[in-house]
């Protein structure tokens, strides 16, 4: 692996708005910026009669003319530029495996606050092994601004937690920024006929219970980086809903997506797909055992 923030550049104002931010996330992790822009004569009807040697000119084209465009804004920036011609996906996620972050743009859903994440970006989601950042253009902020707020990490306690929790604290302290943890707890299904007398009792211990796994997970990163200031939200919800209400004020919302070798299945699970769509902020997926 290589120290660089790769970010897919196909011209299109997703993926302007996607090499912006992750500009800056290059500068806060002091390493270089590649701009990638891959080609298939498959992937777009547009292009299957334009031959490679023209498709590679326009490539380049856009990427030098977005180099400039971060050169202008961030003079100390180490940009690198690199045109492929082969599968988007398998381009995609060679890259990823190569830097320490891959950024990709996502189509708002016209009126409605959201992602369109397109099957490029879920296929590259559901593929790679290291983490992935989508960003939506900003329907209020200029391409350079930084959105405020805190970091949000969606945390389940039951499985491993500790790449999560490693990309969230370090997003948090790199922003200088604090960080909620949020652990949506639900009551497991009552059967028998006092249901209503058990039911008080048992969402105390099942709240307790949370508390305390919550505790346990985070007690080693707080101690790690005792400079991030750490809200702990441990609340009865539903995990999907939970993030994307919180998502409206924060800087960047962290999800996990369990590694799963099957053939079949989108292979992101159901709530970081759910986040992905309806997120406002930019989401980060990060790949966990």
């Amino acid at each position: 692996m290589s120290r660089t923030v790769t970010v897919g550049l196909d011209g299109s104002q997703e993926s302007l708005t996607a090499t912006q931010w992750a500009a800056q996330e290059a500068l806060r992790r002091a390493v270089p910026l590649r701009l990638l822009r891959a080609w298939s004569s498959d992937a777009d009807p547009r292009t299957r009669l334009v031959d490679a040697e023209t498709a590679r000119g326009w490539g380049e084209r856009t990427l030098a003319t977005a180099e400039r465009r971060l050169r202008r804004r961030h003079p100390g920036l180490d940009v690198e530029t690199k045109w492929v011609a082969g599968d988007p996906v398998e381009v995609l996620c060679a890259a990823a495996d190569e830097a320490e972050l891959l950024v990709l743009g996502s189509r708002g859903l016209g009126g409605l606050a959201g992602f369109l994440a397109g099957s490029v970006s879920l296929a590259v989601l559901a593929r790679t092994r290291r983490p992935v950042v989508l960003v939506r253009p900003h329907d209020s902020l200029e391409p350079e601004q930084d959105r405020t707020g805190d970091v949000v990490v969606g945390l389940d306690v039951s499985a491993s937690s500790d790449a999560v929790l490693a990309f969230a604290f370090g997003a948090a302290d790199r922003y200088g920024c604090g960080l909620r943890v949020v652990h949506s707890w639900a009551v497991p299904a009552l059967y028998g006929p006092d249901m209503g007398g058990v039911l008080p009792l048992l969402m105390t211990e099942v709240a307790e219970d949370a508390r305390r796994a919550l505790d346990e997970a985070l007690a080693p990163w707080t101690e790690k980086f005792p400079g991030v200031v750490v809200v702990r939200d441990c609340r009865q919800g539903r995990p999907a809903q939970d993030l994307i209400e919180l998502s409206h004020d924060a800087r960047l919302v962290v999800v996990g997506r369990r590694v799963r070798r099957a053939r079949i299945g989108t292979h992101i699970g159901a709530v970081t797909h759910a986040v992905l769509h309806h997120c406002l902020a930019p989401v980060a997926v990060v790949p966990h055992d």
